[in-house]
């Protein structure tokens, strides 16, 4: 199953949220939504910077990703970005794979 970081940012009223109800509550949520389509959270973290939220998880396939980023980005509470990750193994196969390409002005 593929596993994908994802990094958010609260908005004023996400973060108002996360004041109410508190930073387990929001990973129990988090966790809740992840799970009914298939997936599961590895790592859930709170941060200081320019993200508020580190998650590491793994969900069935990009679709069921995107869905997930699309409902939550939907809400206005935070913004997200999100990254695939790969495996070494998965790299060690892509190193293997033959790939014909002209770089620009060649």
């Amino acid at each position: 199953m593929p596993k994908f970081l994802v990094q958010a940012s609260y908005t004023a009223e996400g973060a108002k949220g996360v004041l109410k109800d508190g930073g387990s509550a929001r990973r129990a949520a988090i966790e809740k939504m992840i799970k009914a389509v298939g997936g599961k959270v590895e790592a859930f973290y709170f941060a200081f910077g320019s993200d508020d939220v580190i998650i590491i998880g793994e969900v069935p396939d990009n679709a069921t990703a995107a869905a997930l980023s699309l409902t939550a980005a939907a809400t206005g509470t935070s913004r997200s970005r999100t990254t695939i990750l790969i495996t070494p193994e998965e790299v060690d196969q892509a190193s293997k794979k033959s790939v014909d390409f002209r770089k620009p002005g060649a």
